[in-house]
């Protein structure tokens, strides 16, 4: 067994893997580097490519005895336009630019829109988004068969770019069959989380959670103006959320994007749901071994902001310096950790325990560590619910979960502050204790003569019945006969 200690900080670092990043060789300097969990991208690449990636993760799960967390982001429904004869058009600024069901190349006339749904959704001056928000045009009419619009922002549109309707909810489904396969797949292959993307309303939730039938987490990812217009209804009803800035800027101004992301922050953290910053964090360091100051800011602004998570896309996937990414997300994220401000910053969000017992132990437990100086938090879970209580309220020490399901332990990694283990359950208080302070020791998380918090449900086993907190003394003689 290698023997890697916990990392020291409590935000989480979230890799995609991509070409630049599919050899076990690679995967492993990613981990070691400072990756907590890794994202497939379903967008991109065939199911044997993410199978062979999956199989490598979990074989350095075992190499390292370290639960490790996989997400797999669902690529969504994409609006696309169709072809054009020459294979692009110049779109002029103030000339009129139909959309329409004629599925003959287009010219810098018209060009096909193969979206129904669209048609139906649109009314007279709302705007199309094309090309990432390259292009924007301004709807004049619309009928069954074509939309008219005038070229408010001109540009070349080439075949097959994107189509962004930020005013209106288009009522397409948030799985499409591709997402459908990519999901079974997720599940056969035992990912941990799964990522929905283009969310515009809690009901795209539902067939997505039907079809997990229980298995893994559900993140929603936030990228849609409508989405947070219904913000918290959303975060309500997912497991955790991703702030997905690539697409949220396009359909809003760059402007809005900053204060939505602490607002997404904000309420997901108040709710207790893991959340996720993704998107450009290191975008320079596609290229360039080392990021400009202005993205450094970028990262330490989350962190300090309390992000579970924050996210590496086409830096670990297709960039030259992936290695060099993670080390430099780990180093910005330590950086701010140690910031003896940083602790007050976090608690500018409130969250207001629940009136239940299991929530007035977390807050407790996290008063407790402060006054007692206590160098970690010990939870015994089975479904995790106890720990995310415990995260929430955003402690100064962190938080050992100890666990009998591998699942659960997995699914923590994209929680504040969590080092998960999967250990056999408990049966009495005496045992709870000597458990305690044995990982805490073992994991080098406590020292000799030093205090640990723990909490439990009993009857012990029993999911969402957190009633016990005790502190505990290390004696450091507790590993004797054990290692």
């Amino acid at each position: 067994m290698t023997k890697l200690p916990p990392r020291s900080r409590k935000v989480r670092i979230l890799a995609t893997l991509g070409p630049a990043s599919d050899s076990a060789e690679m995967i492993r300097a990613l981990f070691i580097a400072g990756a907590d969990a890794f994202r497939i991208n379903m967008s991109h690449g065939a199911p044997e490519d993410h199978a062979a990636r999956i199989a490598i993760i979990r074989e350095l799960e075992n190499e390292f005895h370290r639960p490790t967390t996989i997400l797999a982001d669902l690529q969504g429904p994409k609006l696309r336009v169709g072809t054009f004869e020459k294979g692009l058009a110049i779109l002029e600024k103030g000339a009129p630019f139909i959309l329409d069901r004629d599925e003959t190349p287009g010219d810098a006339r018209r060009v096909n829109l193969p979206h129904p749904e669209i048609y139906a959704a649109l009314v007279p001056g709302t705007r199309l988004l094309l090309d990432d928000g390259k292009m924007v045009l301004r709807v004049q009419a619309i009928s069954e068969a074509r939309i008219d619009t005038i070229v408010e922002v001109g540009g070349t549109l080439s075949n097959r770019k994107g189509v962004n309707v930020p005013d209106v909810v288009v009522p397409v489904p948030a799985l499409t069959e591709k997402d459908r396969r990519d999901l079974s797949f997720a599940i056969e292959q035992g990912c941990d989380w799964i990522a929905l993307s283009f969310v515009q309303r809690p009901e795209d939730l539902a067939e997505a959670r039907k079809l997990m039938g229980g298995y893994g987490s559900l993140m929603a990812k936030i990228e849609k103006p409508s989405a947070v217009q219904r913000l918290e209804e959303i975060v309500e009803m997912a497991d955790g959320v991703m702030v997905a800035r690539g697409d949220l800027g396009v359909e809003l101004p760059p402007q809005s994007v900053p204060p939505l992301q602490k607002q997404i922050v904000a309420t997901a953290r108040r709710l207790g749901r893991p959340v996720v910053v993704a998107t450009q964090m290191l975008e320079s360091m596609i290229k360039s071994p080392s990021p400009t100051r202005a993205e450094v800011s970028d990262v330490a602004t989350a962190v300090y902001d309390g992000a579970d998570a924050i996210m590496l896309s086409a830096e670990t996937a297709a960039g030259d310096w992936p290695v060099e990414a993670v080390a430099m997300m780990d180093s910005i994220a330590n950086s701010v950790e140690r910031d003896p401000g940083y602790l007050a910053r976090l608690h500018f969000t409130e969250t207001k325990p629940d009136p239940t017992t299991a929530d007035a132990l977390a807050e407790a437990a996290g008063n407790i560590v402060t006054v007692v100086g206590a160098s970690v938090i010990t939870c015994f879970t089975s479904s995790g619910s106890t720990v995310r209580r415990v995260a929430r309220e955003r402690p100064s020490a962190p938080i050992l979960a100890l666990t009998p399901r591998t699942d659960t332990a997995r699914k923590l990694g994209l929680t504040w502050g969590v080092y998960a283990i999967r250990t056999k359950d408990i049966g009495n208080f005496e045992e709870m204790i000597g458990k305690a302070r044995r990982m805490a020791l073992r994991h080098r998380m406590a020292d000799k003569g030093g205090k640990i918090v723990v909490l439990a449900g009993v009857p012990f086993g029993t999911p969402g019945s957190t009633n016990v907190l005790h502190v505990a003394a290390v004696q450091g003689d507790e590993l004797k006969g054990r290692e």
